[in-house]
């Protein structure tokens, strides 16, 4: 899953940030309505969570246009204005679900999961390779029932390639899918997490193998 957070507070960008990636999920975040389009129009994001307070427009403006041509694309807001009548406004203007601030992560990340599970556009199969077992809707990653733990980034890795089963992920395309708005991920990080991924996987009866396909990228192989 990758979220899109509309937000002009670095603080809370980078709180909102920690626990999306504590549940393995991606999180870009903007913090003005002019990149927040750019980012919506490139269509790479399941929910977008939109703050009304903007630098540059009106959050509530910026959400009619996302409705208008995004109808599909769920959209929570999240913002101070907790009075009935802006609770409304937002979501009479398209919003499908609306959290007062100050919230608990808790119920952020339940909020997110209901929003998604009702949209059919973002409810994504589990994925299954070997004895390995990959739910996205919980980011658990499990081998034959018990639970894999992985950091953040080594969960999103074998999300990827277990998507891609038996065919070559180019590194390019790992490192892009794996970096966030400003975070980009090095080749040197990539190696790194692959690494650390065959090292958990190792001592594992998975099924499964992660090779390196010589200036090329990564193929997650699974035993005969």
């Amino acid at each position: 899953m990758r979220l899109l957070l509309v937000e002009d507070s670095p603080r809370l960008v980078e709180l909102v940030g920690e626990t999306m990636r504590d549940a393995g999920w991606r999180l870009d975040a903007v913090s003005s309505v002019a990149d927040a389009e750019t980012a919506i129009a490139a269509r790479e994001h399941d929910l977008v969570l939109l703050d009304l307070g903007l630098p540059d427009g009106d959050g509530l403006s910026l959400l009619r246009r996302v409705r208008l041509e995004y109808p599909g694309l769920p959209v929570l807001i999240i913002t101070a204005k907790g009075s009935v009548d802006e609770r409304i406004a937002g979501l009479d203007a398209g919003a499908d679900d609306y959290l007062v601030k100050p919230f608990h992560h808790r119920e952020l990340l339940s909020r997110c999961r209901a929003m998604l599970r009702r949209n059919p556009q973002a409810v994504q199969p589990v994925l299954e390779a070997g004895t390995l077992r990959y739910d996205p809707a919980t980011a658990d990653l499990t081998c034959d029932g018990t639970v894999v733990p992985l950091p953040p980034r080594e969960r999103s890795l074998i999300e990827i390639l277990m998507r891609e089963v038996g065919r070559v992920v180019p590194k390019r395309k790992l490192e892009t899918a794996l970096s966030e708005y400003g975070q980009e991920v090095t080749p040197n990080a990539l190696e790194l997490a692959v690494s650390r991924v065959r090292k958990r996987l190792q001592p594992l009866d998975s099924g499964v193998q992660i090779e390196t396909v010589r200036g090329i990228g990564y193929l997650l192989r699974q035993a005969p």
